[in-house]
């Protein structure tokens, strides 16, 4: 395994940026999948039959507490990219837990949400509005519920093997999944709750 030493450690390998090729490959099948999604959303949002509407169970305080959270999550990956890149293994650790543990606290919010809305009768059944927003949601928590444990698995790993080419190329990797969970949230946040809340 030739190491170029003039790219970052994530590059640093011809099989490190095909991989990484991949994924920007894989992201954009990604972006089609809520692309999908919210075009679904846009058409389905008027169609409240005998339920809801959006600016009837949107609340303003979890939302804020969810876009805060998830966007400082992206914030800390970016540190522990940069400190990963420095060679500092135990910053990168720390960065990346506090990463995880607000997609923690982001998903107990999220989930929290969703039993409000369960309380109040805004199941997937009740009407086709309700049933697009749950699933839209739902498809973003469940990518970063999966991140969550990816991302475990990632630290477990370095904290093992250290700052490799390999463990450095699924971190970085990683952390452009964390971004795109970020940019679809801002979408989320953007087009469906505020525009909700002010067309009540």
């Amino acid at each position: 395994m030739k190491l170029d030493h003039s790219l970052p450690l994530e590059y640093a390998t011809e099989e490190n940026r095909l991989k990484v090729l991949g994924f920007w490959i894989f992201l954009g099948a990604e972006i089609v999948l809520f692309g999908t999604l919210f075009a679904s959303y846009f058409t389905l949002v008027e169609r409240t039959g005998n339920g809801p509407s959006g600016a009837e169970i949107f609340e303003i305080a979890p939302v804020l507490v969810e876009t805060i959270l998830l966007l400082t999550s992206s914030f800390t990956i970016g540190l522990g990219i940069h400190a990963m890149r420095l060679g500092n293994k135990k910053a990168m650790f720390i960065f990346f837990a506090i990463t995880l543990i607000l997609g923690l606290g982001f998903l107990g919010v999220e989930i929290d949400e969703f039993i409000h809305y369960a309380h109040i009768g805004a199941g997937i059944q009740t009407s086709a509005f309700t049933a697009i927003l749950l699933t839209t949601l739902g498809t973003h928590g469940g990518h970063v519920t999966f991140g969550f444990f990816w991302g475990l698995f990632i630290l477990l790993q370095v904290r093992k093997e250290g700052l490799t080419p390999a463990t450095a190329n699924k971190s970085f990797i990683f952390s452009l999944y964390w971004h795109f969970l970020d940019v679809v949230w801002i979408f989320i946040f953007s087009f469906v709750y505020l525009k909700g809340m002010l067309q009540g």
